[in-house]
This record gives C-alpha cells, sequence and structure tokens, in this order.
C-alpha cells in the first residue's frame, strides 16, 4: 500500500478516535510494524507543522492523538459562543410533554407512557438545558427523576407550569384509543 493511503487511514483513525489511540493500535490496523508506522506518522506530524495546519499530532508515550492547535482556539471559541438553534423532532417534544405534565418523572415511567426506549430523547433535552435532574425517586435502584427548567418556561414562554395548557380529557382519551389501535396492529403482524 503506498504511503499516502496509509497516512489517510492513520488520519482517519487518529481524527474519528478523538482521543489518542496506542501505537501498537495503529500499526496493527495499517498492517505494518511499528517502527514504520512511527515513521509515518512523525512525517505527517512534520507536514502538518510544515504547512501551518490548524490541527496536529501529539506524541503522547506510546500512542498518537490528533488535536486543535493552541493558536486555533481564539476561532473555535468564537464559533462556541453562537448561540444554537435547537430543533425539536415530535420525539424530543412528546418526551417534552410527558415530563412537563408528570414531573418530576423517571425514565422508566416515560418509556411505559410512549411505549419506547427515550434516552437519547432525555438526553437531548438535558443537553438543550430544557429539562434537567431533579434529584432520585426514593425506590430501588434509586431512578433520577427529571423535570423541566426556566429555559423550558422561557422557551414555552409560561412563567410557571401551571400555565400550560391543560389537556383536554376527550381528547386524551381519543389519543389513547388511537394508540391502543396502533399497538394491537402491530401486535397482530
Amino acid at each position: 500500500m503506498e504511503i499516502q493511503k496509509l497516512e489517510a487511514i492513520i488520519e482517519a483513525i487518529l481524527f474519528t478516535m478523538g482521543e489518542s489511540v496506542e501505537l501498537s493500535k495503529i500499526a496493527a490496523a495499517i498492517d505494518h510494524d511499528e517502527e514504520t508506522t512511527k515513521k509515518i506518522i512523525h512525517n505527517m506530524m512534520d507536514r502538518y507543522e510544515a504547512e501551518d495546519r490548524g490541527i496536529k499530532i501529539l506524541e503522547l508515550e506510546d500512542s498518537f492523538q490528533m488535536c486543535t492547535k493552541k493558536e486555533m482556539y481564539e476561532y473555535l471559541i468564537r464559533i462556541a459562543k453562537q448561540p444554537k438553534k435547537h430543533v425539536l423532532s415530535e420525539v424530543l417534544l412528546e418526551t417534552l410533554s410527558i415530563i412537563a405534565y408528570k414531573q418530576p418523572i423517571t425514565k422508566l415511567e416515560i418509556e411505559k407512557i410512549r411505549g419506547v426506549k427515550c434516552d437519547h430523547a432525555v438526553n437531548k433535552l438535558v443537553e438543550y438545558n430544557l429539562i434537567c435532574e431533579l434529584g432520585r425517586l426514593d425506590a430501588p435502584g434509586r431512578p433520577l427523576l427529571f423535570g423541566t427548567t426556566e429555559d423550558f418556561l422561557r422557551a414555552f414562554g409560561v412563567q410557571s407550569i401551571d400555565e400550560l395548557p391543560m389537556v383536554n380529557q376527550d381528547r386524551f382519551e381519543e389519543f389513547k384509543n388511537e394508540a391502543e389501535e396502533e399497538v394491537q396492529l402491530k401486535l397482530d403482524i
């Protein structure tokens, strides 16, 4: 295999892993001995420096890691300071609604209502600071309890949870019946 291809493979490995990777693992991946692999990586390091690239490869004992040059931090901070626009998918909105109306609530309770796992949705809502951990339920396993945040109130233009629209019981029963019919159809298939 030509050097350019080997460098591309090493670059992909270091970029994707995001943390240090042992020389032995890199050598095994490109099917070369450690000495040759180390020379290839050192050549890459020299070239990155000569070309004044925004990234570099660090050598940490018998491992290598790709990272951003410290001279680039100022520009990264400019990007990081820009406010992010969060888009709430139907799954996130559904999960958020359940939490808003049933808080404090555990993941297991959310999953019982939704009928599917909710780890990703809950993690995203925590990341967006729309929900937070309120504590732990005094039950076996001490599961986390979740509730909405002040950012949730701001985002939805309410001063408190009490201002959320009331759920129409007739519509609620209608939705519940539709959901049960859907589940039954899936079970029949």
